[in-house]
């Protein structure tokens, strides 16, 4: 069959029985029986049956409930060699809730098109018991007293359509245009409420109350560029719009206490604009430069949300009149004096601009709060050098310093520490050496060393001091020290390993002699992965990791308006240790032992356990939150049959484990009587059979 007819088989593919095409889920996936590619077609169409209800497992598939799933793939070309034309249409996942189509036009080193659409459903993995009403719209009604409800599927579907053109103009210019519009609706966990308590069972004042989603997202891009043999260039337009439909979350019913917090603004529209030019010289064959210039101004002028219980404050306006500019600048260059030398230095300058005006939005201001809204202006500068220099007996040492400073804008009334200025410097350094041909290592080390401009006195409005204890974690003075080792190893020819070890420790210093905040944090990485090719046949894989990441604070449950942390009675001063602990292994076959009939098999096991150790200081003791333990356990199982050269059968299994003894939502309600669960065990096997025909 010639080429150019075989988009006339499109309707051959609805004749074909079964294949998989990729489908991921949790990271498990069903695999196509043929490659997708732009030189073949090839078609297939596929059944599936799940033996039970799999929420997780099919949180992005949509595979969640028992019962029989179709798949449908096809990846179909036309190629005329004569005038350099093709034609590519292709479907991915089509019967499932990821589907994906695309469509492609080009001449060869002329122009071309595309056209494409996907679809991606977030099926919500918790089991969402209520009986308030209205979800999925702006309006929602809310029991007035706990009731028990009625379980409910929460999900959000992302549907985008996208198209684009490219042309080479004349000489070394092309053009580039792509537009990419995507549409999301559904509704998402969300809540309204307040600290306090509320009826017998719950936890504080907290309604449930989802939030409704139909929202638009518009991308557009058009961009020149040039290339010679020295000259890169790349500049452009790139714009974003973002619509919501719900401007605002409206209530019925509900606590009294509660009936205040109606409407809730949702998300509003807002845009960016965005003009660039980047692009590289070579200077010499062995010296180029980089460099990237963009502004960008964002605004976001949507109408205020108003309503009975939401006043507009007077002089502020209908909308916020925000705005932020920002201004980008990079530059750097690589260069190789000499063959055995290599220099690198980059510079960074990102002026992020608040230019939203600043207005009285609380009338009257609160204690701690002069009524503004506060603009986040940040400006960074960064910048780097780096050298590489290849030493006798197969050494190659590397070593580089980093800098980084970051400027905020400061505002005269917080709630929070604060500092202006923060400025970390990295240094860097790295061994590597080819021991062998079978052997290659590298050790690397690195330094950073972070602190600031002085804290600034938390004020409340009268000018009193509030409690100025805790450096926020991004903000606290931070000493990192990070080791890395790796080694690649072929000890026989067919077989590789590669090992790596990495080891960083943090260390915070506390402000004003309070011993409080973020005090350590400490992470190890181990991981080895093994390949052996026993034949052109048979070959096999394998890994392991383990994870440990830990960080330790220490906390004032209240201080005084004077910043002092009294510990005594009910304010005691407590220490947590948070830790998660985590390893996995795998290991994967695949053998051909007929040239008929091809086999694998991949099984993966993670165990993660989440700690929360919590110490008594000073004051009365705290208890420990109960460690969180979770497995998954997946097993994929294939076997692939060719009937024919072109045509074939093939048999997977998957067996998916879901295990956790989670405790976050086990004891929960809302106020209005919600509740949120999942099957702390879930298991679910999913069989398939599939027959896949390539064209000739």
């Amino acid at each position: 069959m010639k080429a150019r007819d075989t988009l006339r088989m499109a309707g051959m593919a609805a004749a074909l029985m079964a294949a998989f095409d990729t489908v991921h889920a949790q990271g498990v996936e069903v695999q196509v029986p043929f490659a997708l590619n732009v030189d073949s077609s090839a078609a297939a169409i596929g059944l599936g049956y799940a033996l039970d209800d799999a929420p997780r497992f099919g949180m992005y598939n949509g595979i969640t409930k028992e019962g029989y799933y179709g798949l449908f793939d096809f990846n179909l070309v036309d190629r005329d060699d004569a005038t350099g034309t093709w034609n590519w249409l292709s479907g991915r996942n089509l019967g499932l809730d990821s589907p994906q189509a695309r469509y492609e036009y080009s001449k060869q080193g002329n122009w071309g098109y595309y056209l494409d659409y996907s679809k991606i459903t977030r099926n919500e993995p918790y089991t969402v018991t209520t009986a308030v009403g209205g979800i999925g719209s702006p309006n929602l009604s809310i029991p007035t007293t706990p009731t028990a409800g009625a379980p409910v599927d929460l999900r959000t579907k992302r549907e985008a359509i996208g198209v684009g053109f490219d042309k080479f103009l004349y000489g070394n210019w092309n053009l580039q245009v792509r537009f990419r519009n995507e549409e999301k609706e559904g509704a998402r966990l969300f809540a309204r409420g307040t600290t306090g308590a509320g009826p017998a069972g719950s936890f504080g004042a907290f309604e449930f109350a989802p939030e409704p989603i139909n929202s638009a997202t518009r991308q557009l891009e058009a961009k020149i560029g040039y290339n010679d043999s020295k000259l890169q260039l790349s500049g452009g337009y790139y714009g974003t719009a973002y619509n919501n439909q719900y401007t605002g979350l409206n209530f019925t019913g509900g606590l009294a206490g509660l009936s205040n917090f109606t409407p809730i603004a949702l998300p509003p529209d807002n845009q960016s604009q965005q003009l660039y030019l980047s692009g590289g010289y070579g200077f010499t064959p062995t010296t180029r430069g980089t460099f990237k210039l963009a502004r960008t101004q964002a605004t976001q002028e949507a109408a205020f949300v108003t309503g009975p219980f939401v006043p507009l404050a007077p002089g502020i306006g209908d909308n916020l009149m925000g705005r932020v500019d920002t201004t980008l600048v990079q530059a750097g260059v690589t260069s190789r004096p000499m063959p055995k030398l290599t220099l690198l230095a980059d510079l960074r300058y990102d002026d992020r601009d608040d230019k939203t005006p600043v207005l009285v939005y609380l009338t009257p201001p609160s204690s701690t709060s002069n009524g503004e809204n506060e603009p986040r202006s940040i400006l960074t500068k960064t910048g780097k050098v780096e050298a590489s220099y290849m030493l006798p007996a197969s050494f190659r040492l590397s070593g580089g310093i980093g800098y980084e400073e970051k400027k905020r804008n400061t505002s005269p009334v917080r709630v929070v520490s604060y500092r202006e200025t923060t400025e970390e410097t990295s240094y860097r350094v790295e061994l590597r050496r080819t021991m062998s041909e079978t052997v290659t290592g590298a050790l690397a080390y690195v330094h950073s060393d972070r602190d600031g401009s002085p804290f600034q006195q938390t004020t409340v409005l009268a000018g009193t001091p509030g409690s100025n204890l805790i450096a926020p974690i991004h903000l606290a003075d931070r000493k990192r020290d990070k080791v890395r080792l790796s080694v690649n190893w072929a000890p026989i020819e067919p077989l590789s390993l590669q090992f790596v070890v990495e080891d960083a420790k943090d260390s915070y210093s506390g402000r004003d002699g309070s011993n409080l905040g973020p005090r350590e944090g400490r992470a190890q990485n181990y991981s080895v992965d093994a390949a052996y090719t026993f034949s052109e046949q048979l070959q096999a894989n394998a890994w392991y990791s383990l994870n440990n990441t830990r960080a330790e604070q220490s906390t004032c449950v209240a201080a005084s308006a004077t910043g002092v942390c009294p510990a005594v009675g009910a304010t005691p001063i407590w220490g947590a240790t948070l830790q998660n602990l985590s390893s996995s292994f795998g290991i994967g076959v695949r053998d051909k032992p007929q040239s008929d009939l091809e086999v694998g098999a991949d099984l993966s096991y993670s165990d993660i356990k989440d700690e929360y150790r919590m110490d008594t200081i000073a004051g009365n003791p705290v208890t420990s939150l109960p460690d969180i333990s979770t497995t998954l356990t997946r097993l994929n199982l294939f076997a692939r049959h060719a009937f024919q050269k072109n045509s074939g059968i093939r048999i997977d299994y998957i067996y998916d484990r879901f295990r956790t003894n989670d405790w976050t939502w086990s004891s929960w309600m809302y106020a209005d009587g919600t509740r949120i669960t999942q099957d702390p065990d879930q298991q679910v096997t999913f069989f398939g059979v599939s027959y896949y025909y390539r064209f000739q």
